[in-house]
């Protein structure tokens, strides 16, 4: 009988795993580092439309990834990356050390070939560095995952009819609503990370989630909403919803009616004029995620601002080069202040990353002075400073890229009503839908679920189909009112990389005020003034 996959696999193979990196170590001249990942995922899914089932399966999956540095005349990198099967677990002694092998001649291949090039091309050749890490704390830890109901006992028909009777309600939610689509998924997933450094890191995650898409009609008028909750808890998070200090949510049941509900009031709103010049805005917290996506996480991933992914995702306005850049420099309002932090709780929570690096924050941002970026061992080599542990792969099987973590604005200490209070006349723009972005996020135009117009300090009339756009340091330079009331939301699908990496991180951050013009379904126009 063919041995299932389980997350219990991860310590049977521990003394095996660092078997295999001693030897390597041992055996391979020139070998300068080695680090093995492994990882073993158990989930279950359904789906149901428009009130009927829809699909459903569960699954297990097993990867592996080896990281090596190694070269005599110069260091490169060489990686190796493996989706396993049942079938596999047998032999898979062997296949962490065929698959150090590989990586390790990989890796001496890509150093000769840089020393050749080195030679070759003279001064130039001098920008062919070595591959160096920068020094971590090496860990030995155990991080166990946190939930209430294993997802592992949740039963498969019982997430079918759940999500069926959620698909039903939100039909029948309001009659304007013609489609609705509704996911479930829930999983453990467990990770070990060894190195030839000694470290030997076991991380666990429990992570649920629900998403819900509608489509609402209303004359000629047609609009589609999609959103998510979630968290790295249990099956439980989708019955009772979530209510932590910085992440909050109702049932899932309840979420879905409500997406359905603000969707058919949508379709019957009037489309938003685009504005011919800056005007005032009030951004909620919802809206504030996408931002703080955009427009920080994205620039101050250093990998990307080192321009090692400029041919496929572009650049950072934050660095032109390694003598030219914003660090240090003023890049916002006084008022602004935005920061990653592994610790927070959501998605974008864990302890150690990708190459064991004990996970902090890092401030991006500090009261409007760009400070630093999110970073690996390698481009904290390069770069300069202490690694803050955002090396994350979305599986083993993948090289890590610099990820966000939970990459929020602060909060502020004014109340959010206030802040709109004291607009005679602006706008109101609540919850993001879609981001358009400049390729070094130099300028952006994200689009909103609602828009109100503001008037005398009130919220007037609702408009659909819009958003707004902005350089993006003078949007940040406007911001003159920041709020106390700071929400973490997740983010299910951050895609970067090629092969494509989608991961699921955290962003957030409170209600601002700030200056931008109108993007809107409508030609621009000198909108309504005061």
């Amino acid at each position: 009988m063919t041995p299932r996959i389980t997350v219990d696999l991860i310590e049977r193979v521990k003394p095996t795993v660092e078997a295999c990196l001693g030897d390597a170590a041992r055996r391979l001249p020139g070998l300068r580092h080695a680090d093995l990942r492994l990882e073993v995922v158990e989930g279950k899914w359904a789906l149901a439309e428009n009130g009927a089932p829809k699909g459903s399966g569960e699954d297990e999956r097993l990867a592996l990834g080896v990281r090596v540095l190694a070269g005599e005349r110069t260091v490169a990198p060489g990686y190796v990356g493996l989706t396993l099967g049942a079938a596999d677990l047998t032999e898979l002694e062997r296949l962490l050390r065929d698959a150090l092998a590989s990586a390790y001649r990989r890796a001496t291949f890509n150093a000769d070939m840089k020393a050749d090039a080195r030679e070759k091309f003279g001064p130039l050749g001098e920008a062919l560095a070595d591959t160096r890490l920068a020094p971590v704390e090496i860990r030995r830890d155990t991080v166990g995952a946190v939930y209430r109901v294993d997802p592992r006992t949740v039963e498969l028909a019982e997430m079918v009819r759940y999500a069926t009777d959620v698909s039903r309600e939100v039909a029948a939610a309001a009659s304007a609503v013609k489609y609705n689509w509704i996911s479930t998924l829930t999983q453990l997933s467990r990770e070990l990370f060894a190195s030839t450094e000694g470290a030997l890191i076991d991380q666990a995650f429990a992570l649920t989630q629900g998403a819900c898409a509608v489509v609402a009609v209303a004359g000629q008028a047609s609009l589609d909403l999609h959103d998510v909750l979630g968290h790295q808890r249990g099956w439980e998070i989708l019955l009772e919803g979530v209510e932590d200090p910085l992440v909050r949510f109702p049932p899932f049941r309840e979420f879905s009616v409500a997406l359905a509900r603000e969707a058919a009031e949508l379709a019957a709103a009037p489309p938003l004029p685009s504005s011919d010049r800056e005007v005032v805005v009030v951004t909620d917290p919802h809206y504030n995620t996408l931002v703080s996506h955009e427009i920080i996480g994205h620039p101050v991933e250093l990998d990307r601002a080192l321009k090692m992914e400029t041919a496929y995702a572009g650049r950072s306005w934050l660095l032109r080069g390694l003598g030219e850049h914003q660090v240090g420099r003023q890049v916002a309002s006084p008022l602004v202040t935005a920061y990653s932090d592994p610790s927070l709780p959501g998605y974008g929570h864990y302890t150690y990353d990708h190459e064991g690096t004990p996970a902090r924050r890092v401030v991006h941002i500090d009261r409007g002075v760009f400070r630093g970026f999110m970073n690996s061992r390698q481009t904290a080599a390069i770069f300069g400073g202490e690694p803050n542990g955002h090396w994350k792969a979305t599986g083993a099987s993948l090289v890590p890229l610099i990820r966000m973590s939970n990459t929020v604005f602060d909060a502020g200490t004014r109340a959010p009503e206030d802040i709109l209070s004291e607009v005679d006349h602006g706008w109101y723009v609540a919850g993001h839908r879609t981001p358009s972005i400049a390729e070094s996020r130099e300028n952006f135009r994200i689009s909103a679920r609602r828009v109100y117009e503001i008037r005398n300090g009130a919220l007037g009339r609702l408009y659909r189909d819009g958003g707004i756009m902005a350089d993006s340091r003078d949007y940040l330079m406007n911001v003159d009112a920041v709020g106390s009331d700071f929400r973490l939301y997740p983010i299910p699908n951050c895609g970067k990389g090629q092969p494509m990496q989608t991961k699921k991180l955290g962003n957030g951050g409170p209600t601002m005020r700030s200056r931008a013009r109108l993007a809107g379904s409508t030609r621009p126009t000198a909108v309504p003034g005061p």
